[in-house]
Protein backbone atom coordinates (compact mmCIF):
# COMPACT_ATOMS: atom_id res chain seq x y z
CA UNK A 1 0.00 0.00 0.00
CA UNK A 2 1.43 3.38 -0.95
CA UNK A 3 0.65 6.73 0.55
CA UNK A 4 -1.07 9.24 -1.71
CA UNK A 5 1.44 11.93 -2.81
CA UNK A 6 -1.33 14.54 -2.63
CA UNK A 7 -1.86 13.73 1.05
CA UNK A 8 1.88 13.91 1.72
CA UNK A 9 2.04 17.29 -0.04
CA UNK A 10 -0.88 18.63 1.99
CA UNK A 11 0.54 17.49 5.33
CA UNK A 12 3.95 18.99 4.51
CA UNK A 13 2.29 22.22 3.34
CA UNK A 14 0.35 22.51 6.60
CA UNK A 15 3.57 22.06 8.58
CA UNK A 16 5.26 24.72 6.44
CA UNK A 17 2.29 27.07 6.76
CA UNK A 18 2.31 26.84 10.55
CA UNK A 19 6.02 27.69 10.66
CA UNK A 20 5.66 30.45 8.07
CA UNK A 21 2.78 31.89 10.13
CA UNK A 22 5.08 32.01 13.15
CA UNK A 23 7.73 33.72 11.04
CA UNK A 24 5.20 36.25 9.73
CA UNK A 25 3.99 37.05 13.25
CA UNK A 26 7.58 37.42 14.45
CA UNK A 27 8.41 39.79 11.57
CA UNK A 28 5.24 41.81 12.21
CA UNK A 29 6.13 42.11 15.88
CA UNK A 30 9.61 43.35 14.93
CA UNK A 31 8.08 45.83 12.48
CA UNK A 32 5.82 47.14 15.22
CA UNK A 33 8.75 47.64 17.59
CA UNK A 34 8.95 44.46 19.66
CA UNK A 35 12.39 44.33 21.32
CA UNK A 36 13.25 40.95 19.78
CA UNK A 37 16.13 42.09 17.59
CA UNK A 38 18.55 39.75 19.38
CA UNK A 39 16.76 36.91 17.57
CA UNK A 40 16.98 38.53 14.11
CA UNK A 41 19.35 40.21 11.69
CA UNK A 42 22.42 38.76 13.35
CA UNK A 43 21.29 39.72 16.85
CA UNK A 44 23.13 43.03 16.85
CA UNK A 45 20.57 44.96 18.89
CA UNK A 46 17.32 44.37 20.78
CA UNK A 47 15.61 47.40 19.25
CA UNK A 48 15.61 47.48 15.45
CA UNK A 49 16.32 50.63 13.48
CA UNK A 50 13.54 52.04 11.32
CA UNK A 51 15.03 50.59 8.11
CA UNK A 52 15.14 47.11 9.68
CA UNK A 53 11.58 47.53 10.95
CA UNK A 54 10.51 48.35 7.40
CA UNK A 55 12.45 45.31 6.19
CA UNK A 56 10.56 43.17 8.68
CA UNK A 57 7.22 44.55 7.47
CA UNK A 58 8.14 43.77 3.87
CA UNK A 59 9.36 40.31 4.91
CA UNK A 60 6.02 39.61 6.60
CA UNK A 61 4.20 40.38 3.35
CA UNK A 62 6.59 38.27 1.29
CA UNK A 63 6.42 35.28 3.66
CA UNK A 64 2.62 35.51 3.60
CA UNK A 65 2.71 35.25 -0.18
CA UNK A 66 5.17 32.36 0.01
CA UNK A 67 2.86 30.55 2.44
CA UNK A 68 -0.09 30.92 0.09
CA UNK A 69 1.97 29.69 -2.87
CA UNK A 70 3.14 26.61 -0.93
CA UNK A 71 -0.42 25.81 0.13
CA UNK A 72 -1.70 26.27 -3.42
CA UNK A 73 1.05 24.04 -4.85
CA UNK A 74 0.03 21.34 -2.38
CA UNK A 75 -3.52 21.43 -3.72
CA UNK A 76 -5.31 23.72 -1.29
CA UNK A 77 -7.85 26.04 -2.89
CA UNK A 78 -6.33 29.32 -1.70
CA UNK A 79 -5.43 32.44 -3.60
CA UNK A 80 -1.75 32.60 -4.50
CA UNK A 81 0.16 35.73 -5.53
CA UNK A 82 1.41 34.04 -8.70
CA UNK A 83 -0.36 32.21 -11.53
CA UNK A 84 -0.86 28.49 -10.94
CA UNK A 85 1.33 27.72 -13.95
CA UNK A 86 4.28 29.31 -12.10
CA UNK A 87 3.87 27.26 -8.93
CA UNK A 88 6.13 24.34 -9.93
CA UNK A 89 9.01 26.81 -10.33
CA UNK A 90 8.02 28.97 -7.36
CA UNK A 91 8.05 26.01 -4.97
CA UNK A 92 11.65 25.21 -5.97
CA UNK A 93 12.60 28.87 -5.42
CA UNK A 94 11.07 28.55 -1.94
CA UNK A 95 13.10 25.38 -1.35
CA UNK A 96 16.23 27.32 -2.38
CA UNK A 97 15.35 30.15 0.01
CA UNK A 98 14.83 27.60 2.79
CA UNK A 99 18.25 26.10 2.07
CA UNK A 100 19.81 29.56 2.24
CA UNK A 101 17.95 30.17 5.52
CA UNK A 102 19.47 26.99 6.97
CA UNK A 103 22.97 28.18 6.11
CA UNK A 104 22.40 31.76 7.29
CA UNK A 105 20.86 30.65 10.58
CA UNK A 106 23.66 28.14 11.12
CA UNK A 107 26.36 30.80 10.76
CA UNK A 108 24.69 33.73 12.52
CA UNK A 109 26.72 35.21 15.36
CA UNK A 110 23.56 35.34 17.46
CA UNK A 111 23.20 32.21 19.60
CA UNK A 112 19.55 33.11 20.27
CA UNK A 113 18.79 33.50 16.58
CA UNK A 114 20.54 30.20 15.83
CA UNK A 115 18.67 28.38 18.61
CA UNK A 116 15.26 29.61 17.46
CA UNK A 117 15.50 29.87 13.70
CA UNK A 118 17.90 27.09 12.67
CA UNK A 119 15.45 24.31 13.67
CA UNK A 120 12.61 26.24 12.01
CA UNK A 121 14.65 26.65 8.83
CA UNK A 122 15.53 22.95 8.76
CA UNK A 123 11.89 21.90 9.10
CA UNK A 124 10.86 24.47 6.47
CA UNK A 125 13.49 23.06 4.12
CA UNK A 126 12.21 19.52 4.70
CA UNK A 127 8.54 20.44 4.40
CA UNK A 128 8.86 22.64 1.30
CA UNK A 129 11.07 20.03 -0.40
CA UNK A 130 8.42 17.45 0.39
CA UNK A 131 5.74 19.67 -1.14
CA UNK A 132 7.88 20.22 -4.23
CA UNK A 133 8.52 16.51 -4.72
CA UNK A 134 5.10 15.17 -3.74
CA UNK A 135 3.14 17.80 -5.67
CA UNK A 136 4.99 16.90 -8.85
CA UNK A 137 3.71 13.31 -8.50
CA UNK A 138 0.05 14.01 -8.01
Amino acid sequence: MSIDPALIARIAAIAAAVLFAGLVLFQLALALGAPWGRAAYGGQTAELSVPLRVTSAVAAVIWTGVTLAVLRRAGFEVWAPVPSSWLPVVIWVVVGLAAIAVVMNAITPSALERAIWLPVAIVLLASTTTVALAASHR
